[in-house]
């Protein structure tokens, strides 16, 4: 990056400064009209600076979404309903257009990974649907007394995003933390495929009992919120690819679009109780993520799997796909409540798997100099 175009982003933490002191002011003399979107300024501002820098260009898309959902919560009524149009209706469409872009990313090939790896995937999947889900239950176990705000919805809430597959944003962490990405991206893809059938049984038996859950209407809900698109979206792929390349462009910006307007959506929704309930609910969350990574590195630390293999199953494990709890909260007509963990889940895993990625991207797995030797 040229020295001017450096120069040029380092005036947008000049900007972000300006508009921090600007919420300050506004909060202090009361004139909370204005705060949502000095706020927001503010963000977008530190979104900008970081796309300029290597190591903080990760969480940008982080701060947008820290700027858009402190918007809605001093303003909810953008994003509740537009005349007789009621916000929440997007969040099923977007979803299955986010679910549409993974699929016309993805191949056959994307699932050859489980006859290579076999020992990997099986790893990677049963610790993904047997790690977060129980964590998730116990404390939703534990924190149903800390505070009378966290009701039985808002705990159930906590085990759905531990429930839920992992996600598209596991594959880019992978990458960047120099993980297997093959096995990363295959494990995202059959937990995906699995979610409708694992995640309504899981839901059943671990938030039977906070939340009522029909399982076959959860089943038919992520059906059509994830293997519709995906089947869809893999169709499209093998008819055209490298044909349509401003689509394959296009998606990870319509993903990333997709996942913001969703969080903010819940936000707004919950607003109330996000208030009441914000900081215990990070820290619950934060707890749920972080534990996530330790106990799925250390899983496959315990199989004797590989370094790279063991840093995949950490991320795999530690970050779910906040949008499809989402959809589910949405579908079961509980977006305020149900859905709430999600949109807290979402920003902070970005920032704990950026945080992650980051450190690991700058060692090398334990066997990788090794190997180059041997190559040369």
């Amino acid at each position: 990056m040229s020295s001017t175009a450096k120069s040029v982003y380092n005036y947008f933490y000049i900007a972000a400064i300006v508009f921090l002191i600007a919420y300050v002011y506004i909060v202090a003399t009361t004139h909370a009209a204005y705060a949502g979107w000095a706020l927001l300024l503010f963000f977008t501002s530190l979104a900008i600076a970081f796309k300029g820098s290597k190591t903080l260009s990760g969480l940008a898309f982080t701060m947008i979404i820290f700027g858009t959902v402190g918007l809605s919560l001093y303003h909810p009524e953008y994003f509740l309903q537009w005349g007789d149009f009621k916000m929440s209706g997007l969040i099923t469409p977007l979803i299955q257009l986010i679910m549409f872009g993974m699929g016309t990313s993805m191949s056959v090939q994307d699932f050859a990974g489980v006859i290579k790896t076999p020992k990997g995937v099986l790893i990677g999947v049963c610790s993904q649907f047997m790690i977060m889900p129980l964590i998730g239950f116990t404390l939703a176990s534990v924190s149903g007394g800390i505070s009378p705000s966290l009701t039985p919805e808002i705990l159930a809430g906590v085990i759905l995003i531990g429930c839920s597959p992992s996600g598209m944003a596991s594959n880019v962490m992978a990458y960047l933390a120099k993980a297997n990405l093959a096995l990363s991206i295959t494990i995202t893809a059959v937990t995906t495929l699995l979610a409708p059938f694992v995640t309504p049984f899981l839901m059943k038996v671990l938030a039977g009992s906070l939340v009522e859950i029909d399982v076959y209407a959860m089943m038919w809900d992520i059906f059509k919120m994830i293997i519709i698109p995906i089947g869809a979206g893999l169709i499209f792929n093998k008819l055209f690819s490298g044909k349509v390349q401003w689509l394959d462009k296009a998606m990870p910006l319509v993903s990333m679009f997709g996942i913001a307007l969703i969080l903010t959506i819940i936000a707004a929704s919950g607003r109330d109780s996000l208030l009441s309930i914000g900081p215990v609910l990070i820290v619950i969350v934060l707890i749920h993520n972080l534990f996530g990574y330790t106990l799925g590195y250390w899983t496959g630390r315990l199989f004797k799997m590989p370094e790279s293999d063991c840093r995949t199953i950490a991320i795999e494990v530690g970050m779910q796909n906040a949008g499809l709890a989402s959809g589910i909260a949405k579908e079961m007509g509980k977006i305020a409540t149900l859905g709430l963990a999600a949109a807290v889940f979402g920003p902070i895993m970005n920032i704990t798997g950026s945080t992650l990625a980051s450190y690991w991207h700058g060692r090398l797995p334990e066997g990788a100099e090794e190997q180059k030797d041997v190559t040369e």
